[in-house]
């Protein structure tokens, strides 16, 4: 790999996540699945991992297999399952879940400490990536905390969310803060998410929705999208974007449980401000979201599986646990959770925006009190 092509401004956010995030130690052997689009994010983190005196090995995906990949060849599989830390930066196109699903599997079959960066771009790695994730860390075990002994999460907002989540101690919250230790986690990292025993309501999706449909649709805002949610299976979708809408309602449809909540969500890094139209850092701000499809079985306890998993967020949203309120507008509310907003004046992740524009201070300013 030669210095030349190494994009610079990516290192800090690729040693966030060799050094913080992995903690990846002198020795270990560490595998980076990456393509052609986001070579550039494999290489930074590669040199990172070289750095710390591991050993790398970084594969293209196009080099092993056509896309769109469904299915990941044995000249993948055997690196990646030799593997003590793997780390996987891909773009994803249309149909590719299946090959996430076998990748993760064998993840946790090996008990990899693994890195899933699925939709990673250069100014993901700028921004989300160079987080302080002990702070996003603090805050999602502040929230695990409420969440996991709890029985129901109301959830609203200006737009029309009006949900309903109930939950049963059977099915384990998960934090994945960035910081990675009992499970593998995405990154850029923070939220606490798990199966919910029930869901019946109206989501409005006025934020980002996963898998390939981000980068197709972007942000809704402008769009909206209407679900209505009844015993956890989606019953109705409407938007005035009407391929979306017919896109979105074929994809819940494709197998059995393509339709039911698998997953329901808080998000937790208090330096994601606005949404992006990327899935990826956009799940991780403060808020709720859900997604249809696999319920992370193998994490969440969940006794059944799905071949698909989309996402969907609402924006700016009140959050209730248990009839207490924690978020006011998109902002938990400080004084009941113990969450300073204060540190994001300094926090790596911001302070390129705040340097370019004003306006980013002011919104980190407005931050830090419920309106």
């Amino acid at each position: 790999m030669s210095d030349h092509a190494l994009n610079h401004s990516l290192i800090p956010g690729a040693r966030n996540a060799v050094e913080v995030c992995l903690a990846v130690q002198p020795r270990q052997k560490v595998f980076i699945l990456t393509d052609r689009r986001t070579r550039t994010v494999g290489m930074a983190l590669h040199e990172e991992v070289v750095r710390v005196g591991a050993t790398c090995q970084m594969a293209v995906l196009e080099d092993h297999v056509d896309r769109p990949a469904v299915h990941l060849p044995e000249s993948l599989m055997v690196p990646l399952s030799q593997a003590e830390v793997a780390l996987y930066c891909v773009y994803p196109q249309a149909g590719e879940l299946p090959s996430r699903i076998q990748m993760v599997r064998c993840v946790e079959g090996h008990g990899i400490k693994y890195a899933h960066m699925v939709g990673i771009t250069e100014d993901i790695m700028c921004q989300g990536m160079r987080a302080d994730f002990h702070k996003v860390d603090e805050v999602s075990r502040r929230l695990l905390r409420r969440a996991d002994t709890c029985s129901t999460i109301q959830v609203r907002s200006r737009a029309g969310t009006d949900l309903v989540a109930h939950f049963d101690p059977r099915y384990t919250w998960r934090k994945t803060s960035g910081i990675i230790e009992e499970v593998w986690s995405n990154l850029p990292g923070g939220e606490i998410f798990t199966f919910p025993a029930r869901v019946d309501g109206i989501f409005v999706v006025d934020g980002t929705v996963g898998d390939h449909f981000g980068e197709k649709y972007g942000v809704l805002d402008r769009s909206p999208m209407t679900l209505e949610i009844e015993d956890s299976r989606l019953r109705s979708a409407h938007c005035p974007n009407r391929n979306l809408e017919r896109e979105f309602w074929e994809y819940c449809h494709q197998v059995e449980g393509s339709d039911r909540v698998g997953e329901f969500a808080i998000g937790t890094n208090l330096a994601v401000f606005e949404f992006t139209g990327n899935l990826l850092q956009d799940e991780k701000m403060p808020g709720i979201h859900i997604a249809f499809g696999d319920p992370y079985g193998t994490q969440t306890g969940a006794d059944w599986s799905c071949t698909t998993h989309v996402d969907v967020i609402t924006r700016s949203c009140d959050i209730w646990i248990d009839s207490e309120q924690v978020m006011q507008h998109g902002i938990f509310v400080s004084d009941k959770l113990g969450i300073d907003y204060a540190y994001l004046s300094e926090d790596p992740s911001v302070m390129p925006m705040y340097a370019a524009d004003p306006e980013w201070k002011r919104r980190g300013e407005d931050a830090k009190e419920p309106v």
